[in-house]
C-alpha cells in the first residue's frame, strides 16, 4: 500500500493553476523591479499573442510545425519500431549494429544542420530529416530494451502453446514490451518537438521556430518572441499529456504488472 494518498481531482487541477499564477506574478514583479525595457511583461506578451491571432498567421505557423513533426515522427516510428524489435529479438544482429548506433546516437541533430542543408537544401525536407534523426534513435533503443527485458517465462509459455517465432514476437513479446516502447515514443516526441524549433530557425521560413527568430530580427519584438515560446511549450505539454494518456490504457499497462 502506498504511504501517500492519491491526490483528488480538485487537487490535481488546483495546484498546477496555483503554480502557474505564482509564476505569472513573479514574472510581472521581476519586470517591474528590474525596470527592463527589453523583456516584456505578461500583459505585453498576452497583447502580442492576440496580435498574432488577429493577423491570421499563427494558425498557419502552428499547422506547419505540427505537420513537420507528424511526418518526421511518423517516419521514425514506422522505421524505428520494426528495426528495434528485430535487434532486440536477434541479439547477434544487435551486436553488429550497436557500435554504429552508439556512435551516431549521441550526435545532436542540431550538428546535422549543415549536412541536412547540403543534402536537402533549405526547406521542409531538411527540417523533417533533422526531426526524424531526433526521434529515431530513442525509439530504436526503447524497442531493443523493451524486447530484451521481457521475462523468459513469457517466451517459454508461448513456445509451450506451440507459437511460431513470428507469433511469439507479435502476440507475447511485443505486448509485453509495449509499455517501455510507449515511454520511448513519448521521449522521442519530446525530442522531436525540441529539434523542430531549432530546425525551423535555420532551415525553413514558417512555423513556430521561425516565428521566434523572425520576431527577434524584425523590430526586436520580444513580446512576440515570448508569446511564441509559450505556445511551443503549451503544445509540447499537450502532446506529452496525450502520450501519458496512452500509458494509462489497461491493455498497454499489463506489462508493468508482471512479477519479475
Amino acid at each position: 500500500m502506498n504511504s501517500l494518498a492519491e491526490p483528488s481531482k480538485w487537487e490535481k487541477l488546483w495546484w498546477p493553476v496555483l503554480a502557474s499564477a505564482l509564476f505569472l506574478v513573479l514574472w510581472h514583479l521581476s519586470v517591474v523591479w528590474t525596470g527592463t525595457k527589453v523583456f516584456p511583461s505578461p500583459r505585453l506578451v498576452a497583447q502580442g499573442m492576440l496580435e498574432l491571432f488577429h493577423k491570421h498567421v499563427l494558425w498557419s505557423d502552428i499547422g506547419n510545425s505540427l505537420r513537420r513533426v507528424a511526418i518526421a515522427f511518423g517516419a521514425a516510428t514506422i522505421v524505428g519500431i520494426p528495426l528495434g524489435l528485430t535487434l532486440g529479438w536477434y541479439p547477434s544482429a544487435n551486436q553488429v549494429v550497436n557500435p554504429v548506433m552508439q556512435i551516431l546516437r549521441p550526435i545532436s541533430p542540431i550538428a546535422w544542420i549543415p549536412v541536412a542543408i547540403i543534402f536537402f537544401g533549405v526547406g521542409d525536407h531538411a527540417a523533417i530529416f533533422l526531426i526524424f534523426l531526433g526521434a529515431f534513435f530513442p525509439i530504436v533503443v526503447a524497442c531493443v530494451n523493451g524486447v530484451s527485458n521481457v521475462p523468459s517465462p513469457f517466451r517459454r509459455a508461448g513456445r509451450n502453446f506451440g507459437l511460431s517465432p513470428a507469433q511469439l514476437l507479435a502476440h507475447v513479446v511485443f505486448p509485453a514490451a509495449l509499455p517501455q516502447i510507449i515511454v520511448g515514443l513519448r521521449l522521442a516526441l519530446g525530442i522531436a518537438w525540441l529539434v523542430l524549433v531549432a530546425a525551423e530557425m535555420v532551415a525553413v521560413d514558417s512555423g513556430l521556430g521561425y516565428l521566434v527568430i523572425d520576431a527577434r530580427n524584425s523590430g526586436k519584438r520580444y513580446d512576440l518572441v515570448v508569446a511564441a515560446m509559450l505556445l511551443i511549450g503549451t503544445i509540447g505539454l499537450v502532446l506529452d499529456l496525450g502520450f501519458r494518456g496512452l500509458e494509462k490504457i489497461k491493455s498497454i499497462r499489463w506489462g508493468f504488472r508482471h512479477e519479475s
